[in-house]
């Protein structure tokens, strides 16, 4: 997610580090679904802590890290609540323009809405509802989007709502207009990528280490990816509006991903050490926080009149090419954050919700 999110250089990026314009599929595509899937995956371990405890504690302690997870996202996108105005003096930076959704807002009203689902109904109807979700999603997108330009970037109905209840002064604008590609209503088929990765992770606890089990796996992500490549031609896979197919695809393809990762870790012996990744998963809301508003300190630092984020592109790594000059920036920033999780995780300082 840092390599993806800090290239040196937007125009001068590889195509498989971006997002598909609008209808299609590319690599980038596969890593904040990954995130939820991950998510999910974690909350099937954590419910064993939920069943010791009272009912009031465990939602306080859902709701809690809901709200927390949620503010965190929204201060980000303040972050840093001043700017320059024409004189070159600080002003407060207000409120009518900051964004209100976006990646840890998902993942936060994900987080609540899945585990509220699953502590309370259980894994099989939990699944039944990630399920209905899909379809649900299916239906308001073609009856609520404008007609006969549902599925279009200006007239779906993912913009109606969130025009309604935020405003455009709330949106994302990176799309080149205000379209905010985590939005309200497009959260629904999102929760079948947190279910997804739930459900895998209960039946992994479940299941004995067999080949068997991880057979079952394998066959699931294939089973899934079948089914998007049918939907994809009604629906087509779009990640800006996270569409039931491409749901249905990012699950399949993180069930494979995740049966080869178990095969290399648990069966073949070979892989064992992931020292490196672990580093990332014992901060790992920490570790994104300080790669987002650490580029954002880094385009408000000035090096004469170029912000330091450009200055070190293209006096630094632009000299290895435009692009690959891009990529490298991506990795060094990327090995920077991962340096301050290393440095946290020898000390044994964990941060969490």
């Amino acid at each position: 997610m840092i390599i993806v999110n800090t290239s040196g250089n937007g125009a001068t990026t590889y195509w498989p580090l971006m997002h598909a314009d609008w209808h299609g599929f590319t690599p980038t595509d596969l890593v904040f679904p990954s995130f939820l899937f991950a998510m999910g995956n974690a909350l099937s371990f954590v419910m064993k802590r939920f069943d010791t405890m009272k009912q009031s504690e465990v939602l306080w302690k859902i709701i809690k890290r809901m709200i927390l997870i949620f503010l965190i996202g929204y201060l980000m996108y303040w972050f840093p609540f001043f700017r320059l105005d024409n004189q070159s003096h600080l002003v407060f930076s207000s409120i009518s323009h900051t964004r209100i959704m976006g990646v840890l807002q998902r993942i936060a009203l994900s987080y609540c809405i899945v585990a509220l689902l699953a502590y309370y109904l259980g894994t099989k109807k939990t699944i039944f509802i990630g399920v209905l979700c899909l379809f649900a999603y299916w239906v308001l997108l073609i009856s609520f989007g404008m007609s006969g330009d549902e599925l279009s970037k200006t007239g779906n109905a993912v913009l109606r709502l969130d025009t309604w209840l935020f405003g455009l002064n709330h949106l994302y604008t990176g799309e080149g207009f205000p379209f905010d590609p985590e939005g309200i209503l497009s959260t629904l088929p999102a929760l079948f990528n947190v279910i997804g990765g739930y459900a895998v992770g209960r039946f992994l606890q479940k299941s004995p280490k067999s080949y068997e089990g991880l057979s079952k796996l394998l066959l699931v992500g294939i089973v899934l990816l079948f089914i998007a490549y049918c939907w994809n031609s009604s629906f087509p896979v779009n990640k800006k509006l996270w569409t039931s197919s491409y749901a249905v695809l990012t699950v399949g393809l993180d069930c494979l991903i995740l049966g080869i990762i178990v095969y290399l870790t648990e069966f073949s012996g070979k892989f064992g050490n992931a020292h490196f990744f672990l580093v990332f998963g014992k901060n790992p809301l920490f570790i994104y926080l300080l790669s987002e508003i650490g580029v954002t300190v880094m385009w408000f630092i000035h090096i004469g009149n170029k912000p330091l984020f450009a200055w070190l592109y293209q006096n630094v790594f632009c000299l290895a090419g435009l692009y690959f000059g891009a990529f490298l920036f991506s990795i060094w920033w990327m090995l920077m954050c991962w340096s301050v999780g290393y440095f946290l995780n020898k000390k044994k300082i964990y941060i969490k919700l």
